[in-house]
């Protein structure tokens, strides 16, 4: 079982405070490291190993899900792009990321992918601290929900 399994677990048992909304094809969630603030990840649920494996018709609506939620990311927070990434190769079960990124971020980090910025320094996921931030993310996508 990998940590990707535990943590919808959780939120199917409504124990997980980073979640932001429960969308078609599974789990909206924010990051538990802020190293963007309103870095966010999608959780299939069920879970399944990769992107490949599930059929056409919830691949279609994972990825829609995606995006919306990068939609979201993008009115909630102001940033300027999305950057989304699905590997699995740690965990290997499907989750996707979504950083948002702004054009403002200093020379040096505006090229670096997500996982090359520092993570030690970031800012843990606060229920509190970050309660407004997933008001705004969930107004928005609940003109985007699907079924």
């Amino acid at each position: 079982m990998t940590a990707i399994h535990r943590r919808v677990e959780r939120l199917r048992r409504g124990e997980d405070p980073t979640l932001v909304a429960r969308l078609a094809s599974g789990w909206a969630v924010m990051g538990e490291v802020q190293v963007r603030e309103g870095y966010c990840l999608l959780l299939p649920d069920p879970v399944v190993p990769h992107l490949n494996a599930l059929r056409p018709p919830e691949r279609a609506k994972f990825l829609a899900d995606m995006t919306d939620l990068g939609d979201a990311i993008l009115v909630a927070t102001g940033a300027d792009r999305v950057n989304y990434a699905m590997f699995g190769n740690l965990e290997p079960a499907l989750h996707a990321h979504l950083f948002p990124r702004w054009v403002s971020e200093s020379e040096a980090e505006r090229s670096l992918q997500p996982w090359a910025l520092d993570w030690d320094s970031a800012a843990s996921f606060e229920p509190g601290r970050h309660a407004d931030l997933i008001h705004r993310l969930r107004a928005t996508l609940s003109g985007q929900v699907r079924t």
